[in-house]
């Protein structure tokens, strides 16, 4: 690590000794590309978290997904395999609700622009969740709608800004996965409010502050670990909150972005999936020229990251991680790590 501005910068992936459902008391997974893709459980995660859960690891799913309440999120997991409560999962809904608790008072009218999970945690806070413009609103909240929300929400999420209430967004996700690809998410649909009206919500989700305090006021975590597959939401988010994070390589970050990664989107550490937490982390040391990790060893050689040895693809990834963040320092990497990515089949 290294200081810039009074700011830790992440030079490289950090090292375990012990395996990390044992270093930290609490898991703050995401969901999609974390823990399932498309409605199915990603490989290895059902097995992984039931292994961590017994060894005395809390979960928590954290998502950014506002559609879903949370009984129906645990209902999910549970068909999983993955035996879940209510009380063990956290949304953006039930962040922004908060958030907008703390600004209007019991019993406001909100023009609501999104789905059942949204409504469910305003009424949680003691607000009233209301459909028109007309309805004289106190304040306006947009949170994912599902492909079926009518056009017609946003005109009167326009029609209710333009009269000067605030207007709160549960996140800003410009893309959602599914089963059929990605598809535009809640970000997205924020967009066309703020071209229509000029304004700016106020935002609660992951990477924000909002989030990561409705995730430790719900789990009391004392050591958390946030568990992630994007840089801009999950590890974000983590750096923001300053607690240590894993990031996992079976959603939408692939090698390249995480060796371009800007110092808030560097993870604490990195692994192939959910059993990254059932064992520890090699360490990454420094050596003449570079770093190495495992039979690996990485340096920069003009414009480029070469990489020398043989052994895990993942040791040889954290090793180039060292040099790119070394040689980034507060910035983003500008040396050209295809060949070496290739070489490990990344």
């Amino acid at each position: 690590m290294s200081q810039t501005g009074g700011q830790s910068v992440r030079t490289r992936p950090a090292g375990s000794a012990r395996a990390l459902s044992e270093a930290y008391d609490t898991a703050l997974l995401d969901l999609d590309g974390v823990v399932y893709a498309g409605g199915h459980a990603i490989a290895h995660a059902v097995e992984s978290l039931e292994t961590a859960r017994s060894g005395g690891m809390h979960l928590a799913y954290v998502t950014n997904n506002a559609l879903r309440t949370p009984e129906a999120v645990a209902e999910h997991l549970t068909e999983l395999g993955i035996p879940a409560e209510p009380t063990d999962v956290i949304t953006s809904a039930q962040a922004v609700a908060r958030l907008m608790s703390d600004q209007l008072p019991t019993g406001a009218r909100v023009l609501v622009v999104g789905g059942e999970g949204l409504r469910v945690a305003l009424r949680e806070r003691g607000l009233e969740p209301v459909e028109s413009a007309d309805d004289s609103p106190a304040a306006v909240v947009q949170g994912f709608g599902g492909p079926e929300l009518p056009w017609g929400r946003f005109a009167e999420a326009c029609y209710a800004i333009a009269r000067g209430v605030p207007w709160f967004a549960s996140n800003t996700d410009l893309t959602i996965p599914g089963a059929r690809g990605i598809a535009p998410g809640n970000g997205a649909a924020v967009e066309v409010v703020r071209i229509a009206t000029g304004a700016e919500p106020q935002v609660a989700g992951k990477p924000l502050p909002p989030m990561h305090r409705e995730t430790i006021l719900r789990t009391g975590a004392e050591r958390p670990l946030v568990v992630g597959d994007r840089l801009d939401t999950d590890i974000e988010g983590a750096f923001n909150g300053g607690v240590d994070s894993l990031l996992v390589l079976t959603g939408v970050t692939d090698g390249a972005a995480l060796l371009g990664a800007r110092p808030e989107h560097r993870p604490t550490y990195v692994d192939a999936d959910l059993r990254g937490l059932l064992g520890g982390q090699p360490e990454v040391e420094a050596v003449e020229g570079g770093f190495a990790c495992g039979g690996w060893s990485a340096s920069a050689r003009g414009d480029a990251l070469a990489l020398e040895g043989e052994g895990a693809a993942l040791d040889g990834l954290r090793a180039l991680c060292a040099v790119a963040w070394s040689e980034a320092g507060d910035g983003v990497c500008g040396l050209d790590g295809e060949k070496a990515l290739a070489r490990l089949g990344l």
